[in-house]
């Protein structure tokens, strides 16, 4: 299944893409500043589209950028529309779009019947919208099916959750305790002097956001600086601090046929926060690799079970000894969904077999607009080439600040994706 397509088999109206990254899935929507340096990224949804597709964005798309991505694909950019509808999103008292712009959208079809809707995320503006239209929302055959598997995929979204479902299908752990906001100082002392760190992690949050690392050297902790993420009555899961050698993921997707592994590979991160990725994982004697898969399809089938169709993924670490252990689950389209089907559309003609690729962020000696950035990737010899099948795509279109790009390395395998990100770092130096 192929949740970015599966609506179009003979389909005769459009698809609507709809970059829900500003949802309360993952955070709670008063946080604005954190919603909007998410959306910023809503852009990359333009390489799911199709001829006759419309993409509602909540931030413009910049237009040489949507020339650019149209140009690889192979669509025509008079195709496809993109509309920039803040209010197409939810904000805090209004889960839902605003009429006006679930209208907007409506007329952006050209009149004609909307095949699917196909979010990001699947929550209450999704199912706002797809009602709007009169549609389903993909992979779902019907608005009110996809509405029935909303509370799995908002338990599946928190921390505790997850920890609860992994535990159930015998996944390893770390030490923790869930608990409301007054029994986490407590919660904190008991783990402190167990295992000497503790992290503190809100119940839904995602990106490292709210997140509070503790040591018992730093002495006694009552709370009092704990974020006020979640609200009085929020839980919290407080969980031993994991020794971390490396972050790694699977990523599936799963729905009446059973669960279906997509790819895996190793999470880059700064700080704790999400930075880029990089696939496939290599081969490890300590069968990290089988391991995570077993646990995609093992939560798979526990998502189909309760309705849920589409995709997921499971964020796991390698401790210091070895040991593998789940750390929470997205139900939803990730930063790296849209990546891999962007890698796999590019090089289906070009390469045999899983293409192998890697995301990051690099920061340019100076501000570029995006076919400037472009013309240098060019002069260097690294853009991406189709009849090769590798080389660097911005995926993400132009950064705010002209600077900090995030771009795909493709090749045939690892090494030559090294050679081409480490071309570029040696390029734009």
């Amino acid at each position: 299944m192929d949740v970015t397509r599966e609506s179009g088999q003979g389909r005769t109206g459009p698809l609507v893409l709809y970059a829900n990254l500003v949802s309360d899935l993952a955070v709670e929507l008063e946080e604005r500043d954190l919603l909007s340096g998410w959306a910023e990224q809503a852009p990359r949804e333009v390489w799911l589209l199709g001829p006759g597709d419309v993409l509602v964005s909540p931030v413009p798309v910049d237009e040489a950028f949507l020339r650019y991505a149209c140009a690889l694909t192979g669509v025509p950019r008079d195709a496809v529309t993109v509309l920039a509808l803040p209010d197409a999103f939810p904000v805090p008292g209004r889960p839902t779009p605003d009429r006006t712009a679930v209208e907007e959208v409506r007329t952006a079809a050209g009149g004609r019947p909307v095949a699917a809707v196909l979010p990001t995320a699947l929550d209450t503006a999704v199912l706002g919208l797809a009602r709007g239209l009169g549609a389903p929302v993909a992979p779902y055959a019907s608005a009110a099916a996809a509405e029935a598997a909303l509370e799995v995929t908002r338990r599946l979204n928190t921390k505790a959750g997850f920890r609860q479902a992994a535990i159930g299908r015998g996944m390893r752990v770390p030490d923790g305790r869930v608990c409301r906001r007054a029994g986490v100082p407590d919660a904190a002392a008991e783990l402190l002097a167990k295992h000497g760190r503790v992290v503190v992690k809100p119940d839904r949050s995602a990106g490292g956001h709210g997140l509070r690392f503790l040591a018992a050297a730093e002495g006694p902790w009552t709370g009092a600086d704990l974020a006020p993420v979640g609200g009085p009555a929020g839980l919290w899961v407080v969980e031993e601090l994991i020794d971390v050698a490396r972050s790694v993921s699977v990523q599936a997707e799963t729905g009446p046929d059973g669960p279906n592994v997509l790819f895996s590979g190793e999470m880059r991160t700064e700080a704790g926060c999400f930075t880029g990725y990089a696939s496939p994982l290599p081969p490890s004697p300590d069968g990290t690799g089988p391991t995570l898969e077993r646990w995609g399809r093992s939560l798979g089938t526990y998502l189909a079970e309760r309705g849920y169709a589409g995709p997921f993924s499971i964020d796991a670490m390698v401790s210091a000894s070895g040991e593998l252990i789940a750390g929470e689950s997205n139900v939803r389209r990730t930063a790296t969904t849209t990546p891999h089907a962007m890698v796999a559309r590019l090089a289906a003609a070009a390469v045999t077999g899983r293409p192998a690729w890697a995301t990051a962020r690099l920061r340019a000696p100076a501000a570029y607009s995006f076919d400037e950035a472009v013309a240098r990737l060019r002069s260097a010899g690294v853009a991406y080439d189709p009849a090769r099948g590798a080389g660097i795509v911005l995926y993400a279109g132009p950064p705010p600040d002209g600077r900090t790009w995030r771009y795909a390395a493709i090749a045939h395998d690892s090494a030559a994706v090294a050679g081409y990100e480490e071309r570029l770092r040696s390029s734009w130096a």
